[in-house]
């Protein structure tokens, strides 16, 4: 087999076709099992919370309070998320925070991190979708959009 070859194990049939795969394959390849990635739409429901921390609450950088990037406030989110510290020490001795490319999460870790996000936002006193304005009603098992609630 020389290309590479992805199934989307939802039916028998595909099932089928993978474990043939598996059982001609050469002595040495690889075979992979995962959970699907987020989807693009759990991707969309993220900004909107990560903007408002960018446009509402600061950082302390370079020993002052400033305001951050949606990005920046990703990075330092990521790491709350997963209850770690990411550093890297910067040749001059500083230290740099690392985030998690959320892109690489599956779906169900991606739902914890929105309902990561939501709580994060609450507590903080964030406020992500201001009363007037109509925003997108967001499921948290599946990270679908599933409407606008007024």
């Amino acid at each position: 087999m020389s290309e590479k070859r992805i199934y989307r194990l939802v039916h028998l049939e595909a099932r089928r076709r993978a474990a043939q795969d598996c059982m001609n394959a050469r002595d040495g390849d690889i075979a992979t099992i995962s959970e699907p990635t987020r989807t693009l739409d759990q991707n969309a429901a993220q900004w909107p919370i990560l903007d408002a921390f960018a446009k509402q609450k600061q950082l302390m950088v370079n020993g002052k309070m400033e305001y951050v990037t949606d990005m920046e406030w990703k990075d330092v989110l990521t790491a709350a998320f997963n209850e770690e510290l990411n550093r890297v020490a910067h040749w001059k001795g500083r230290m740099v925070l690392l985030g998690q490319r959320t892109s690489k999460f599956g779906k169900a870790k991606f739902s914890d991190w929105l309902e990561f996000l939501h709580a994060a936002a609450a507590e903080e006193g964030v406020v992500v979708y201001p009363n007037d304005a109509p925003r997108e009603v967001v499921d948290v098992e599946t990270g679908e959009i599933t409407g606008v609630a007024a």
